[in-house]
């Protein structure tokens, strides 16, 4: 189903970070549900900049949750890089910012990348926008339930703008 665009809502943009692919395809399968609605931009984190934090009218942050650098429930380390790193000072301004965090149920912490993300945004001055999408195990074959968080999502977006 694709949404019709509302000109009060003019920009989205999407950081990912994605080392299996996993992650860039929901993000694929999100913006082709947005792309009629919205002006949708995607931008890579280990490319990204902290001024690719602040571009577009909202905001979503999306990541696989790994185990690196610690315990389980890390975020990819090209998102750490970049939140943790590169935009560790940004201001968000109170820019509304949603969440996708992948997980896989073999770990206790399965989706906990969604939770450094959400205390990232809270830390630098952003607001949440709605629920996470939460995607366990392999994505494929649960394009309707990221499709049905889309439309959500479009919803808040012409709500609040």
């Amino acid at each position: 189903m694709l949404l019709r665009y509302n000109a009060q809502v003019s920009s989205l943009q999407i950081i990912y970070a994605s080392t299996s692919g996993h992650t860039e395809y929901v993000v694929g399968v999100l913006t082709e549900v947005l792309k009629g609605a919205l002006q949708v931009a995607t931008c890579n984190a280990e490319a990204a900049t902290p001024e690719d934090l602040l571009k577009g009218d909202n905001l979503i942050l999306a990541c696989g949750t790994w185990n690196t650098d610690g315990p389980e429930g890390q975020l990819n380390p090209h998102m750490k890089d970049l939140l943790v790193g590169r935009a560790k000072d940004i201001d968000l301004a109170g820019k509304q910012v949603a969440i996708i965090a992948l997980g896989d149920d073999r770990y206790y912490y399965t989706c906990r990348s969604g939770e450094h993300m959400r205390r990232f945004v809270l830390d630098h001055g952003g607001k949440i926008l709605g629920d996470a999408l939460l995607v366990v195990n392999e994505p494929y074959g649960q394009e309707e339930r990221v499709k049905k968080w889309a439309e959500a999502l479009h919803q808040k977006l012409a709500i609040r703008n």
